[in-house]
C-alpha cells in the first residue's frame, strides 16, 4: 500500500489540465473497514492537503457520528477522492473531478483493502461511476433508495454547506438515511 500511495501521490498525469501544480490527495491502509469515495478536493483541500478538511468535512462528520481524530484515522477510513487533485473553478463552483484519476487508480486501491465493508458514495460522480446503470434517474432518488445498495455501498448527497437547501427539502435524509448510516458505520469503526 506504501508504494501504491506513492505512485498516486506523484501522479502528474492530468497537470496540463489543472490550475495548479499537482497535489493528489488520499488516506488510505490496507486495514481500513470503510471506503469514502468523494469528488474531488477543493480550495482549502488543496491547500492543506488533508482530504475533507473544511466545511463539507465537518458535515460529514457529523452525517457518520465521529470525531476528526477517528475520521483521520486511516487504519479505519480509506478517504479516495473520484479527482486526487483540485480541479478549479468553473462558472458555478468547483469544476468536475479529472476523468483520468479514477480509472487509474481506484483499482488498485480497493484491491489492496480486504478488510472494507462499506463503501460511501458521496455525490453525482462516485455513484455514477460505481453504480453504473443501477443510479436512479436523479441523485434524490438514488439517495432515497440507499437501502437498495446495501450492504456494498451506501450513497449519500455532497454534504457542502450548499446543499443545505436540498436538506431541508428531503428531511426523510436526516430521519431516515443518517440513523442508519451511523448505525452501520459506528459498530464498524468500534464505536
Amino acid at each position: 500500500m506504501d508504494k501504491l500511495l506513492d505512485e498516486i501521490r506523484n501522479c502528474s498525469v492530468c497537470k496540463a489540465h489543472l490550475p495548479y501544480a499537482p497535489k493528489p490527495i488520499i488516506q488510505a491502509s490496507a486495514s481500513a473497514r470503510i471506503l469514502v469515495i468523494g469528488q474531488a478536493p477543493g480550495m482549502k483541500v488543496q491547500q492543506s492537503g488533508i482530504p475533507w478538511d473544511d466545511a463539507s468535512g465537518d458535515n460529514l462528520r457529523s452525517w457518520l457520528g465521529i470525531d476528526r481524530e477517528t475520521f483521520y484515522n486511516d487504519k479505519l477510513l480509506t478517504l479516495m477522492p473520484m479527482g486526487f487533485c483540485y480541479p478549479g473553478t468553473g462558472k458555478s463552483g468547483d469544476l468536475p473531478p479529472r476523468p483520468e484519476c479514477a480509472p487509474l487508480w481506484h483499482q488498485p486501491v480497493i484491491a489492496s483493502m480486504p478488510e472494507v465493508e462499506l463503501t460511501l458514495l458521496i455525490g453525482q460522480y462516485a455513484q455514477t461511476y460505481y453504480l453504473k446503470q443501477r443510479c436512479k434517474n436523479t441523485l434524490t432518488e438514488t439517495v432515497r433508495n440507499y437501502q437498495t445498495y446495501l450492504p456494498d455501498y451506501l450513497p449519500l448527497p455532497h454534504p457542502s454547506p450548499r446543499n443545505n437547501i436540498w436538506q431541508k427539502k428531503n428531511s426523510w435524509f436526516r430521519e431516515d438515511v443518517l440513523p442508519t448510516l451511523q448505525s452501520i458505520v459506528l459498530p464498524l469503526l468500534g464505536n
